[in-house]
């Protein structure tokens, strides 16, 4: 089941919605469709990219592809019978995966780890966009992220490698909105003079 979801958010401001922002684990069956992906992914490829090389990619994942990647997995991983079977369901758990990619480009001035955090701003930033409009979300990874029958199943070109996974599903109705850890900017934070 696909639609629009209705925005649980007032925020007015970045501020108002990054504070907001909050991983969703379970999800129900709804999801956006591709024109509601493309218009919010339109406005998260507007972060800070060095020589606007654009360098991600975002590939859905729906149906059947889900469980193709739930199978890649387990291959990764060399699983048999019943942790094969928990394993290649993980992806199952939302209607819609959206993969980010990372895509190396030679630059004089752009080194690779500067064109991965382009590529993780743009993962971050779509968080927060499917989140303000509603939709559940939560970015997830795992140790076999960059294995060859993972990076098969979503066609990826020798100069790209997967970030995670953007799982995004409806909001259950009564889901907390409660932020788990309260974070501490002072212990993570340096003046220099």
């Amino acid at each position: 089941m696909t639609g629009v979801a209705t925005p649980v958010t007032t925020a007015t401001g970045a501020f108002e919605a990054v504070t907001r922002r909050r991983s969703v684990a379970k999800v129900t069956a709804a999801a956006p469709d591709d024109d509601e992906v493309l218009r919010l992914l339109s406005a998260a490829g507007t972060v800070a990219d060095h020589a606007a090389l654009q360098p991600w990619r975002v590939i859905a994942l729906r149906g059947d592809a889900r469980a193709r990647l739930g199978d890649a997995l387990a291959d990764a991983a060399g699983l048999v019978g019943d942790e094969r079977a928990a394993l290649s369901a993980k992806p199952l758990r939302a209607p819609l995966l959206l993969a980010v990619a990372a895509r190396r480009r030679e630059h004089p001035k752009v080194p690779g780890w500067e064109q991965d955090a382009a590529a993780a701003g743009v993962a971050h930033t779509l968080s927060l966009l499917l989140d303000e409009a509603g939709w559940g979300v939560i970015w997830r990874t795992g140790p076999h992220i960059r294995s060859a029958p993972v990076a098969a199943v979503h066609h990826l070109a020798a100069d790209e490698h997967l970030l995670g996974w953007l799982y995004v599903g409806g909001v259950p109705e009564g889901a907390s909105r409660v932020r788990r850890r309260p974070i501490d900017a002072a212990a993570v934070f340096t003046t220099l003079a």
